[in-house]
């Protein structure tokens, strides 16, 4: 077990495992932020008005001691996929100037899998802003109150709302962001599935297809939200 790990076999296995969890968190992260732009709706048995299905589930997250528990587990995911990818960079760089997501010749090869670290080392700098912005203030600062549903807790929207009022360098630097991850992931999000064995000729078209989809998705789902609250709201 340790010599797989020991390669270059092995290096691309741990980048697609931790990979892969990383992408389930994305996912889950984009569906409770999409509730940024439910104002005024009836989901689930009720009407929700401006803020409120978001609160709601930004008070749901943080109230749940299971979700809590989880923290320091994405966080350490996130670390060990940053510094997995840095040591196997600089590793393969001393032995040929390419990145570890590439091989001579290979026609799958694409811009994004050139510069899949110089792409995680910029989200990596959005993240930090990402934290400052918004988790630091929910969690650790004073924040508004507000009353859904006859429970009081914090109004996250009205904080997410004057961020992105407050300045359209934030909401252009946060779009960006959106592509940035959405380049990542056009080539991350299928060689992790080839990586763990969904490597022959039928499947490797197909999921081409399917993380370029999958990448526009989640990059857009992602950049609408400040554009949202820049032109909409």
């Amino acid at each position: 077990m340790g010599g797989i790990f020991s390669n270059s076999v092995g290096h691309k296995l741990v980048m697609s495992i931790t990979g892969l969890f990383l992408i389930l968190f994305l996912l889950v992260h984009l569906s409770m932020n999409f509730a940024l732009v439910l104002n005024d709706v009836s989901l689930f048995g009720r009407h929700w008005g401006e803020g409120e299905l978001y609160n709601t589930a930004a008070h749901f997250m943080i109230s749940t001691p299971l979700i809590r528990l989880m923290e320091p587990l994405l966080a350490a995911g996130f670390i060990f996929h940053i510094v997995y990818a840095t040591i196997i960079t600089v590793r393969n760089r001393r032995h040929r100037p390419i990145s570890y997501a590439v091989r001579a010749g290979n026609h799958l090869s694409s811009w994004s899998s050139k510069n899949m670290y110089i792409l995680g080392f910029a989200l990596l700098l959005f993240l930090g802003l990402h934290i400052w912005n918004f988790f630091y203030r929910f969690r650790y600062t004073t924040m508004p109150e507000t009353v859904v549903n006859g429970v009081t807790m914090d109004d996250s929207y009205s904080v997410v709302a004057a961020l992105f009022h407050s300045s359209v360098i934030y909401c252009l630097v946060y779009v960006l962001a959106g592509l940035i991850l959405a380049l990542h992931l056009s080539h991350g999000f299928w060689s992790a599935f080839q990586t763990v064995g969904w490597n022959n000729l039928k499947w490797i078209p197909r999921l081409r297809i399917i993380s370029i989809a999958f990448a526009v998705l989640v990059g857009a789902g992602f950049a609408i939200i400040p554009l949202y609250f820049l032109f909409v709201r």
